[in-house]
């Protein structure tokens, strides 16, 4: 558990220095990577190219491991994000990682789940319940 915790940090370190600290060793070399907000990406040669393109456009500010919780060979863990694109958009949301690893500790597949972070309680003036005119997230 302390090896797949490793790498997984390692990997959000990536994001944060915006470098390739081992991409070739976390991965299987078919992978299957799904983002929070629809895009997959299938082999770690297209999981690499992603990053390196990804990081032309923005930077990862926080990328912060909130908890992990391991059974077999899954690994779920609870993550705070915060990006800045050079557009100049902010984004940030609370999300989870899903991820199964093959038997040498490489992640062979991962899946995120995006929580926005701008959560009220639409019966707090009682029935009907008052939604928010806004336009939701992307996930």
């Amino acid at each position: 558990m302390e090896e797949r915790e490793r790498i997984l940090r390692l990997w959000f370190d990536m994001w944060l220095q915006q470098q390739n600290l081992g991409i070739e060793s976390i991965f299987a070399e078919d992978v299957v990577y799904v983002e929070s907000w629809g895009p997959r990406y299938q082999g770690r040669d297209l999981v690499k190219h992603w990053f390196e393109e990804w990081n032309t456009r923005g930077k990862v500010e926080i990328w912060e491991i909130r908890q992990f919780f391991h059974k077999g060979s899954e690994t779920v863990v609870e993550w705070y994000f915060q990006n800045r694109m050079t557009t100049g958009a902010v984004e940030d949301f609370d999300g989870m990682s899903l991820v199964e690893w093959t038997e040498e500790n490489r992640i062979k597949f991962l899946k995120e789940f995006g929580c926005n972070r701008g959560c009220y309680n639409p019966y707090q003036y009682g029935d009907p319940p008052r939604f928010r005119e806004e336009k939701a997230m992307w996930f």
